[in-house]
């Protein structure tokens, strides 16, 4: 039996094919964290789950797009005549009431998440409240004018991940003035949810998982994702241009906020991403003349960038004990870019550190026993490493798509002993 889509292609950091033979076999249970679990957990009682607010001078909005792209048939499901898309767009927005906080997960994803992500995870199927973690982004509030025109960034998650995951990265670059747009793989994606409730799943997995299906399937993937930023790419023009950016049929979407038509400037443009979703990034930048800059945390890089390297500004985030040297993509990108560049290494992470989990499988680990989330998070302190991922990326989007330089990247100095420079 292969191991699950999270184990096998959602660790995509040390290399491609390494990811093989550290999958666990499922059914077969790693020994709990060190300190072990909490108060035992009352059954039938979910535990509730938050978000920490972001740090900015804005408040947050957010509007679920559904996006079709009719110029290709599906990528993933070739029978399937046409690409669709969820994407969320946050951004800074006027304060006031009237608009409720969006949720973590739309309601049949988070079903979904709960029924067949979470088990994989080692969290049993209604053990916690997924449904009703919220976001701190009001659905459809008026974009905020003072902001001005906003540099836009694209969120990527990991294979097989929601773009849910990145929430609290999303937040906070849309708190400090960004437009982020994040972008769910439809059949890659565990879980999608379009407009109606319905949900789309990740394709099966082949059953012969050798490491060359494994690399095809995952640059199948990065070129499924690539054309879909290209896609979001010319949305985004034409929503500049004041014309709503849904394509194809578009039904069930909701009303773009007040101001959001004027608010996104192309012309500064960034693309950030985890895992697989940060090698997107990086191969992006490198090909696409509209993205300024690029931001990869933890991922090992497919395509030519690996080679090429970029002549872009790009961030590298490692976790745990990673060098440039430990991934031979991330030494040959490097010695081959001839942009602005920055390594950092986030000490005692581990690769789900830059996802949500940082922040919420603790929650869970003080309530019911959670298999390996040390092996997920790691041992580092989940408010410092999120501080830290905020602090960082916010420092390198606004120094190159803001003009805003900080010494941050090159020197975190002594108020940030989590983070290492490595380069």
């Amino acid at each position: 039996m292969p191991p699950t889509r999270r184990a096998l292609l959602g660790t995509l950091g040390a290399s491609v094919l390494a990811t093989v033979a550290a999958a666990p076999v499922p059914g077969r249970r790693p020994a709990a964290p060190a300190g072990g679990a909490g108060p035992a957990h009352a059954p039938g009682t979910p535990v509730p789950l938050r978000l920490p607010a972001p740090t900015g001078p804005w408040p947050v909005g957010t509007v679920a797009l559904h996006l079709v792209d009719d110029s290709r048939p599906d990528p993933l499901l070739p029978a399937k005549p046409y690409r669709e898309l969820m994407a969320g767009l946050w951004y800074p927005a006027e304060p006031g009431a009237g608009h409720p906080t969006a949720p973590w997960l739309s309601p049949a994803a988070a079903a979904d998440w709960d029924a067949h992500s979470a088990p994989a995870l080692g969290v049993p199927a209604g053990a916690a409240d997924w449904r009703g973690i919220r976001t701190h982004a009001r659905t459809g509030a008026p974009v905020a004018r003072r902001a001005g025109r906003l540099p836009v960034v694209l969120f990527s998650s990991g294979d097989g991940g929601s773009r849910a995951l990145g929430t609290t990265l999303v937040e906070e670059l849309a708190s400090r003035g960004h437009l982020v747009v994040a972008i769910d793989s439809t059949y890659e994606a565990e879980q999608v949810e379009f407009p109606g409730g319905r949900v789309e799943r990740a394709l099966p997995l082949p059953d012969d998982l050798t490491p060359e299906v494994i690399a095809a399937l995952l640059a199948g993937h990065s070129r499924a994702r690539l054309a879909d930023a290209r896609f979001v790419l010319g949305a985004l023009d034409r929503l500049a241009r004041g014309h709503r950016p849904d394509t194809g049929t578009g039904t069930g979407t909701d009303p773009l906020p007040n101001g959001l038509a004027e608010a996104a400037d192309p012309a500064r443009t960034g693309v950030l991403g985890q895992s697989l979703g940060g090698s997107v990034a990086a191969q992006l930048a490198h090909d696409e003349p509209r993205v300024r800059a690029a931001a990869d945390l933890d991922g090992a890089l497919l395509g030519p960038v690996a080679d090429s390297g970029l002549a872009k500004p790009f961030l590298l985030m490692a976790s745990g004990t990673k060098t440039l040297n430990t991934e031979p993509s991330w030494a040959s990108c490097w010695a081959a870019s001839t942009g602005p560049r920055h390594a950092l290494r986030l000490r005692n992470a581990a690769h789900g550190s830059y996802t949500d989990l940082q922040v919420l499988l603790p929650q869970l680990v003080r309530r019911l026993p959670v298999p390996d989330a040390a092996g997920l998070i790691g041992t580092v302190d989940p408010r410092r490493s999120l501080a830290a991922q905020r602090t960082a990326v916010a420092a390198f989007f606004a120094r190159y798509l803001t003009g805003r330089p900080t010494g941050f990247l090159d020197r975190p100095g002594d108020d940030w002993p989590e983070l290492e420079v490595l380069r």
